[in-house]
């Protein structure tokens, strides 16, 4: 379930919804900056300047590269706020996307519901340090596996997604409304991979099982809690979490696509070469998932959002809007190495939120989404005022790349001064 993956080409690899192995072939793509290389306002500016059409032109030739049907990049810097279009919303139309264009965001809901659940710690209603047996029973290891241990993917939990019934089941039936208990059901048959807090291992188990937390701290059902604590608050009226039988997207929305089936997403499965020629040369055509069923992502991946709305969310979130300020020096601090034998300048994952510094000059909080359908990716950088947010609508290229995280390097180049990041798309 490629559906929540972070900045994976770019800096950061995909949290793509179920797996990490294209998260970790973009961040791998990052220059590795010095350890000393700071950004100070006596340094350079670490930003060029933007010229609309050379931004439309790098997107678009880009995009064509990796076959996608329509991609929309929303660029916020102190310049001002660009916008770069490609392609379509819908095979067999000309109706070029737009930053108000619904869509599924996948994992980048996990920034919203780790938000939630440091605002119901934030109000008392509990602890980081709870182990997660407090709130939800039958979890393997549960009495030792805290909340925060959920949040930054060290609980050691077998990954739902990964499991291959569950892409056979969506294939069969994709209308079919998935509920977090039999997702659970599906990682509880499979013995957890290590010990509670010592290893990584990125798990949409961690986040199903924390949109439960929230329910029982919260009182109220998810959709109900992003609804009041997130998106009213923040005036996101583009952005909601659907009922567990609701397959639709409000209008206007962007159809999604993908070749093959869910497997290829789920489970990163490579494409084999003779369905990769024949993507490429137009013989096989992309399957519409648009109206597949994202109840199995729930509090993982399941939010819809337009681009405009995510901007707006992560600039929030990052910048202090969201939290108060004990809580939001705790979450911006919460990124940790994934691996801490690694140099300095590798991935970090902390509260629902990934970080990474590339290049001597920037760095950027940043979360990826993945699922059957939709690619994304939202960043912000701070020290530089950069939001930005990515979305298509085919999950894979036929050579098999995230398709938004593989466009993640050259706009980038286009942003950043000094960079070189390279930009073989497919």
């Amino acid at each position: 379930m490629a559906l929540l993956a972070p900045i994976a080409a770019l800096l950061i690899a995909g949290c793509a919804f179920p797996t990490e192995a294209s998260f970790t072939a973009f961040t791998n793509a990052w220059p590795t900056p010095t350890p000393t290389a700071t950004a100070s306002a006596s340094t350079p500016s670490a930003l060029k300047p933007i010229d609309p059409a050379m931004f439309q032109s790098a997107v678009e030739g880009a995009a064509k590269k990796l076959m996608v049907p329509g991609a929309l990049v929303l660029l916020r810097t102190p310049q001002g706020t660009f916008r770069a279009a490609v392609g379509t919303t819908e095979l067999g139309t000309a109706r070029p996307p737009t930053t108000r264009d619904h869509f599924r965001i996948a994992s980048n809901t996990k920034t919203m519901t780790s938000a939630l659940i440091l605002l119901l710690a934030q109000d008392g209603e509990l602890r980081l340090s709870d182990p997660v047996s407090a709130y939800v029973p039958g979890v393997p290891n549960g009495e030792h596996i805290t909340i925060a241990e959920l949040l930054k993917m060290r609980s050691g939990l077998y990954n739902y997604t990964n499991a291959p019934e569950l892409a056979a089941t969506m294939d069969a039936d994709p209308g079919k409304a998935q509920t977090p208990q039999a997702m659970l059901d599906i990682a509880f048959r499979r013995p957890p991979t290590f010990a509670p807090g010592t290893s990584f291992e990125y798990s949409n188990t961690n986040y199903v099982l924390l949109g439960l937390v929230a329910e029982k701290a919260g009182g109220h059902p998810l959709a109900q809690q992003f609804r009041d604590r997130l998106f009213a608050p923040l005036a996101l009226a583009g952005s909601s979490l659907p009922a567990a039988d609701d397959s639709s997207l409000p209008r206007p929305y962007s159809h999604g696509y993908m070749y093959g089936g869910t497997a290829y997403a789920m489970v990163d499965r490579p494409y084999p070469a003779d369905m990769r020629a024949a993507a490429r040369s137009g013989k096989l055509r992309p399957v519409d998932y648009t109206h597949q069923n994202p109840s199995y992502a729930s509090a993982g991946g399941g939010v819809i959002s337009t681009a405009d709305d995510l901007a707006t969310w992560i600039q929030a979130l990052v910048t202090g809007k969201v939290l108060n300020p004990a809580f939001q020096r705790q979450w911006l601090r919460s990124p940790r190495a994934e691996d801490p034998a690694a140099p300095p300048g590798g991935k970090e994952y902390g509260y629902g939120i990934a970080y990474q510094r590339f290049g001597p000059k920037a760095s950027m909080y940043y979360h990826g989404g993945e699922l059957p359908g939709f690619n994304s990716f939202i960043g912000q950088d701070t020290d530089h005022e950069v939001t930005l947010v990515i979305w298509t609508n085919l999950t894979l290229s036929p050579g098999g790349r995230t398709t938004a995280q593989a466009l993640l390097p050259t706009v980038l180049n286009q942003v950043y001064a000094g960079l070189s990041l390279p930009t073989g798309v497919d």
